[in-house]
């Protein structure tokens, strides 16, 4: 049995200065930012592509709740951050000790530890990008001895490089690394099981697979996208419970309809997308069995995605999808 619970997120500070934008294909208040407008005037910046890439997307909510998922196995907490991002502390609910993913925002994670009364001793990164791995000096510096693990020398305050197939503990609960470059080059996902449990599993994405979508090449290959998604994460328990790094799934969801528009998936999954939005609640997490039935980087071996990019093997598929994607402009509606 699952349950989720919801809750406001706390009013604290990003680390960082969080840009704010206002985009057509996000659920973004129009009328909180003309009021904010009248306060101070805006400041214009100017960056190159690549990094605006990395900046915060719009974000989904006028206020973005947090969530808790409750499982017999591991109790994770969803903890919004900066302007899409997700944090996820992850807790054995038998020795209430706990991880942390990408702890982007460290006071957030040390009030949530606090109201859950738990023991937090492992911080897991996905990747390096800052509004992942951006916080873990200031967490470490609060909670010092815990252990960081990622799978690039890039990530701050990393204690202890991983690879593919590693495995960590968390109390009672076992988690695999898998790496899955492309992304970055150092990319891990982590996979988070409790033996003899029968409830599902978990597995935290990052930036590689995203609800109906997954991240930019930046520093791979749609052969390396294709591995990470298909041979590696579509090859777990399909009821495998998805969280992923950001809450990008209406525009992901939006451009999915436009490479099927005809797959009732889709459909019915965009419009509870936009009533989670609406709400403020979020859209994660999926399930393996979930991405596959909607998410158009999963079903590139499907025939209706390969006639739309005009393509007939999957890798090929792959590629063409993502530089669609990449310039796609993501409709009102």
């Amino acid at each position: 049995m699952v349950s989720i619970i919801s809750s406001h997120a706390d009013d604290f500070p990003a680390p960082f200065p969080e840009p704010r934008y206002i985009s057509s294909s996000h659920c973004v208040s129009q009328k909180k930012f003309s009021s904010a407008s009248k306060q101070s005037a805006p400041v214009k910046m100017t960056f190159d592509s690549k990094t605006m890439d990395l900046l915060p997307k719009p974000s989904h909510f006028l206020v973005r709740k947090s969530s808790v998922v409750e499982q017999s196995n591991m109790k994770i907490e969803l903890l919004p951050a900066l302007s899409d991002n997700y944090m996820y502390l992850v807790i054995d609910v038998d020795s209430k000790e706990a991880a942390i993913v990408d702890p982007v925002e460290p006071i957030k994670v040390i009030e949530a530890v606090r109201k859950h009364g738990v023991r937090l001793t492992t911080v897991l990164t996905t990747h390096h990008h800052w509004d992942h791995a951006g916080g873990n000096e200031k967490m470490v510096r609060l909670m010092p001895g815990l252990k960081v693990y990622g799978g690039d020398d890039r990530v701050d305050a990393l204690t202890k490089k991983v690879t593919h197939s590693n495995t960590l503990k968390v109390g009672s609960l076992t988690v695999k690394c898998l790496f899955t470059p492309c992304h970055t080059t150092g990319h891990i996902c982590y996979y988070v099981t409790k033996e003899n449990s029968t409830e599902p599993p978990a597995v935290f994405t990052g930036d590689t697979l995203f609800v109906a979508g997954c991240g930019k090449f930046f520093e791979g290959t749609a052969e390396q996208m294709y591995k990470a998604l298909i041979e590696t994460l579509g090859k777990l328990p399909p009821e495998t419970r998805v969280y992923c790094g950001h809450e990008y799934t209406v525009s992901n969801l939006k451009f999915a309809r436009h490479v099927e528009p005809d797959n009732e998936d889709i459909l019915k999954k965009l419009e509870w997308a936009k009533e989670q939005c609406d709400k403020g609640e979020p859209t994660v997490p999926s399930t393996v069995a979930d991405e596959f039935s909607y998410n158009p980087f999963m079903r590139v071996k499907e025939k209706s995605v390969q006639d739309h990019v005009k393509q007939t093997e999957a890798i090929n598929t792959m590629r063409s999808l993502r530089k669609e994607k990449d310039s796609f402009k993501v409709p009102k509606l």
